[in-house]
């Protein structure tokens, strides 16, 4: 099973003191699954690490996905369309880029579980290809 990380969950899983690192550490420990990273999840996270850890947890984390710790998935031009289509069809709900982004992704690869810790924004899109996203941990 592949599923698609929200940077919440991303940054949850690499600082101890984040309310969901529990639930998302046991998850990700747990039955084997891909997990791929969407590209567009890179820059709030490394943003995130920076603020509230440190320079060098942005750079641990840039290191780890660099050597292959962390897989990542690329926004493809089709996605670009779907996104914004997302954000006009959802604009009374701001769901934003980045979301937008991970579900136009994730019909695409046909992906429905999303490794999130924002239920409001997830728990709200109707995807093309499923009735409604799996939401984990």
């Amino acid at each position: 099973m592949t599923v698609l990380a929200d940077t919440g969950a991303v940054y949850a899983l690499l600082d101890r003191s984040d309310e969901w690192h529990d639930r998302v550490l046991a998850w990700w420990g747990g039955a084997r699954r891909d997990v791929l990273l969407p590209v567009t999840i890179l820059p709030e996270t490394t943003y995130l690490l920076h603020q509230r850890i440190g320079p060098h947890a942005e750079a641990e984390f840039i290191r780890a996905v660099d050597e292959g710790d962390f897989e990542w998935v690329g926004l493809d031009v089709r996605d670009v369309t779907r996104t914004a289509d997302l954000l006009q069809t959802y604009r009374d709900q701001p769901i934003g880029f980045v979301d937008a982004s991970i579900v136009a992704m994730a019909e695409r690869l046909g992906v429905t579980t999303i490794l999130t810790t924002d239920r409001r924004h997830f728990g709200v899109i109707r995807p093309s290809h499923t009735e409604a996203f799996v939401l984990a941990p």
